[in-house]
């Protein structure tokens, strides 16, 4: 689930806010009234929309953008004024007073493109460290060696034990390793 986080000077103004947002069917992490109760809770929340207005006692919104981890969005609510005097190029904005249906409307879009963000992230390769790297770097010159495979070979074998034992590459690098020690072929 995206994390909503809601941030005005006045805490009154945030917690009206929510309501607003739980009645038509948003959870809300959390309310707050400055930039280091939201640079705080982003560090510890997967990602999501952090609402906010212009400026804060301890902060600038620009200031609160830069602690904002991958997968926050900022969405900035603030006099047209204000709006247009700001760099918010990064930032969704909506004037101040907003309409409802606006709000909901921007809301969810943001929401759409934090799961197909979300969803782009859970399908890219993890990056591997080179530790792991050696160990199936290693498990590929046994192969090559024991068993007289180019490396794309060794590559495709050790995809296929892992495919078919469900660990992953790594982990079946370094069962054949382990194995090493013990005479096998294939």
């Amino acid at each position: 689930m995206a994390d909503i986080i809601i941030a005005f000077p006045k805490l009154d103004d945030a917690k009206n806010l929510k309501k607003l947002l739980l009645r038509n069917g948003y959870d809300v992490s959390l309310v707050c009234d400055n930039g280091a109760q939201i640079v705080s809770a982003v560090n510890e929340l997967d990602g999501g929309v952090v609402i906010c207005g212009y400026r804060f006692r301890d902060m600038h919104f620009s200031e609160v953008l830069d602690y904002l981890p991958k997968g926050f969005q900022m969405l900035l609510m603030a006099s047209p004024a204000k709006l247009e005097d700001s760099d918010i190029s990064e930032v969704v904005s909506l004037p101040m007073p907003l309409k409802v249906q606006d709000l909901l409307n921007t809301l969810e879009m943001m929401m759409v493109q934090y799961w197909r963000w979300k969803k782009k992230q859970k399908n890219k390769p993890k990056v591997r460290s080179e530790g792991e790297k050696r160990t199936i770097r290693k498990a590929k010159e046994l192969l090559m060696e024991r068993n007289q495979m180019t490396e794309e070979e060794a590559h495709r074998y050790i995809q296929k034990i892992s495919m078919d034992s469900a660990t992953n590459l790594v982990e079946t690098a370094e069962m054949l390793l382990e194995l090493n020690g013990k005479e096998w072929e294939i």
